[in-house]
């Protein structure tokens, strides 16, 4: 099978199972599910873009927690909200240079997003209490996402069917070098 039919099928099936999970065992919002299920593989996908998917996704998630708890702090008015905002975006340039999320800047802003999100959907600040946390629900479902991604490549790729005469091509390749 090709690889885009292989991975239409696991990403059909566990978009489904996704969906099902978070609506009735893990109670996290579906979106930040996707979220970072898109950025495993924006971020290259195997076991390096799963960790490197989450580090930048959880970085994210605490420069936004960061950000709002600021607001709370400071005042929630327009123009605080803009200059928290402000600076946590110029942090999330500056984070993508560390060595765990180097060079993947929209990975850290979907963690930043998706906790803003959380937040506003649940209504609850940076600092609720356990178990209803905005910030460690995106965690959570950030995580999810990124499992999500692992398994969804894990199983295209086992579907999918490399054609003989390619494979043909590799070994006169292979004894050529």
């Amino acid at each position: 099978m090709k690889q885009s039919e292989a991975l239409t099928i696991s990403i059909g099936v566990l978009g489904g199972v996704d969906v099902f999970v978070t609506a009735t065992v893990i109670p996290v919002p579906v979106w930040v599910t996707f979220t970072a299920w898109a950025s495993f593989f924006v971020v290259g996908g195997g076991v390096q873009g799963f960790i490197k998917s989450i580090f930048c996704n959880i970085t994210g998630i605490i420069i936004a927690a960061l950000s709002l708890w600021s607001i709370d702090l400071i005042g929630n008015t327009p123009l605080v909200a803009a200059i928290c905002v402000g600076i946590g975006s110029a942090a999330m340039v500056q984070a993508s240079k560390l060595p765990f999320t180097h060079g993947v800047t929209p990975a850290i802003v979907w963690g930043f997003s998706q906790t803003v999100g959380t937040v506003a959907v649940t209504g609850l600040p940076v600092t609720a209490s356990l178990p209803n946390n905005p910030v460690l629900i995106a965690i959570a479902a950030m995580i999810l996402g990124n499992i999500l991604g692992y398994l969804s490549e894990a199983w295209g790729k086992a579907l999918t069917t490399t054609p003989a005469v390619a494979r043909a091509g590799e070994g006169a390749r292979k004894i050529r070098s």
